[in-house]
């Protein structure tokens, strides 16, 4: 990937407060509003809601967005009885039963209060997730040869579309739903169970399309929101897309959710082509709290990024940024992830980096003839900053990209495995490297690999220095911009000598000939930002929970996950102790 001249600079140091700033400069072209914008707190699977000030929908509403979508895994076709298809399945009296009346009576409370902030209310919702009592009564005739629930069976599809009017009966305020497929978490859901429905590809969403299109927009005039999130290449590859969507005749309130990157919420991946394709409106996602790049614990920019494209993108054929589409008529809104994404942690106890995510993207979404340099500035005089640290805290954003790039990925060589870091674990060589240290080590940049790790740690020590500068008036603001900046540093020089400690020492498992000295100096630097990282958590009161230096994985019964026993960095780190 070719190192653009923002990406240079940043990486070769920053300049002094005053000077020209890269990045989204020129003022953009006839601008519009888009027709929606949602937000979403995406909270942990199998935790308790997460706490956020994006939870209020007068939060959302302050910001110009006219929905809100509910996400904490128990969608409302797990809070009704299904007493219209068969009254055993909750028994009036029974424990499952209570829970569910529970759930529905927090859904209306929920619904209550978008409506009272003036949004839309708009529910994430798995399919398929269906009442354990109603597969062991209907086993039958609903599952197939592997024992999963089959939307090719008759009955599977009927108990859908009574599931379908017996929520909006239950919920006539419910303004729609957020389908998902692909994933289905039953982690906050003690008495259902489930699985993914698309089990033919192209043939399963529309099987489930045409179902979800006549009983939630036809028949009932409802908002259907379906993600192309399926793991089957419908949110990847133009031409599935295409044979999905091209088939199902459109519908107003039928719109398609696309993320902006081709995959999951990575760096170097390229901007989605599936955007701003096809016959049917498209709102596309944009997380701010990212969950493999920090979750908010330290300084992530990604604003300029997903507007105007990403530095390692730079060159590339077709759009890069949203502002490359804003003027395709498939565009109709942005679904921003203020908060969530993944598992665990890092858990923060300040919004400050997923705030300056959140505004600069929906502020683009209200007007997007703006250009993200003017919005971005104007986030910063609303902190309360002067027009010198408006400067500094510009460039400090943008080193966060370039530095999380460096740090996490690789402008080196194309990693393969970029989940080696997500959440709040660290992998390591012993699992989730193995197969890119061979490819470095094959192609004999082991050492460039490793000066760019040390080009990481260097962005963010200038990030640290720059940090202890800039003086919002708010002093929990002040204080969190100077702790997370360190953390970020501090995390930076555990990848930094980790990697240095791990790709020395596979290089000498394959060569036979071990740096020992390289390896030494390495563990001796992991070590020492380890001892800081911990004082930092110890003596600072709104530090980010802290990484865990082993793999995520493998899954709990429960379908959680936790950090893996036997694999990780610190286990890679020590076996070269």
């Amino acid at each position: 990937m070719p190192l653009t001249r923002r990406g240079a600079l940043l990486a070769g140091g920053l300049a002094a407060a005053g000077a020209a700033l890269p990045g989204g400069m020129a003022q953009a072209r006839d601008s519009r509003r888009l027709d929606w914008l949602m937000d979403m707190v995406h909270s942990n699977p199998g935790e308790p809601p997460t706490r956020s000030a994006y939870n209020d929908p007068r939060t959302l509403a302050a910001h110009g967005h006219n929905a809100q979508v509910v996400n904490e895994f128990r969608p409302p076709h797990t809070a009704i009885t299904f007493d219209g298809f068969d009254e055993r399945i909750f028994p009036p009296g029974s424990d499952a039963r209570a829970w569910v009346e529970w759930n529905a009576a927090t859904i209306d409370e929920r619904i209550r209060q978008i409506h009272d902030a003036g949004l839309r209310a708009l529910y994430f919702t798995d399919i398929i997730v269906l009442p354990k009592r109603l597969v062991e009564l209907h086993a039958g005739e609903i599952l197939d040869g592997d024992g999963r629930i089959d939307l090719d069976r008759p009955l599977t599809r009927q108990i859908h579309r009574i599931m379908l009017a017996e929520v909006f009966d239950r919920f006539p305020g419910l303004d729609g739903l957020v389908v998902r497929t692909g994933e289905t978490y039953l982690s906050n859901t003690p008495h259902h169970t489930g699985n993914n429905p698309i089990t033919r590809g192209a043939e399963s969403h529309l099987l489930l399309l045409d179902i979800l299109r006549e009983e939630v927009c036809a028949r009932r005039g409802k908002l259907l929101f379906y993600r192309t999130w399926s793991f089957d290449g419908f949110h990847t590859d133009p031409a599935y897309y295409l044979s999905v969507t091209d088939r199902v005749a459109p519908h107003p309130n039928l719109i398609f959710t696309v993320k902006h990157t081709q995959g999951d919420y990575w760096r170097t991946r390229a901007f989605n082509p599936t955007l701003a394709i096809g016959r049917h409106p498209q709102v596309v996602e944009v997380q701010c709290q990212r969950e493999y790049e920090g979750k908010g614990a330290h300084p992530n920019y990604i604003g300029d990024g997903v507007l105007n494209g990403f530095e390692e993108n730079a060159g590339a054929t077709g759009p890069n940024g949203l502002v490359d589409i804003r003027d395709n008529p498939n565009l109709r809104g942005i679904w921003t992830w203020s908060r969530g994404g993944g598992w665990r942690g890092p858990y923060i106890e300040h919004e400050l980096w997923c705030d300056l995510n959140f505004a600069v993207v929906s502020r683009w979404a209200r007007d997007t003839g703006r250009a993200e340099r003017s919005i971005f500035d104007e986030h910063a005089r609303r902190l309360g900053l002067s027009a010198v640290d408006r400067n500094r805290f510009r460039w400090l954003a943008l080193a966060s990209a370039a530095g999380v790039l460096r740090g996490h990925y690789s402008t080196v060589f194309e990693l393969g495995r970029t989940t080696w870091m997500r959440d709040q674990f660290l992998g390591g060589s012993d699992k989730d490297l193995t197969a890119d240290f061979q490819h470095v080590l094959d192609a004999g940049l082991v050492d460039a690999a490793l000066a760019e790790k040390a080009t990481a740690a260097a962005i963010w020590a200038r990030i640290d220095r720059l940090a202890a500068q800039i003086r919002p008036p708010d002093p929990e603001t002040r204080e969190y911009l100077r702790v997370s900046s360190r953390y970020g540093l501090l995390l930076h020089r555990v990848i930094h000598h980790g990697w240095g400690a791990m790709l020395r020492g596979f290089t000498g498992d394959r060569t036979g000939d071990y740096d020992t000295a390289a390896i030494r100096a390495h563990i001796a630097g992991y070590d020492r930002a380890w001892s800081e990282f911990r004082r930092l958590a110890d003596t600072s009161p709104s530090c980010a929970s802290l990484y865990v230096p082993q793999s995520f994985g493998p899954r709990n019964p429960d379908g959680t996950y936790d950090a893996d026993p036997d694999h990780g960095m610190r286990q890679s780190v020590d076996r070269y102790r």
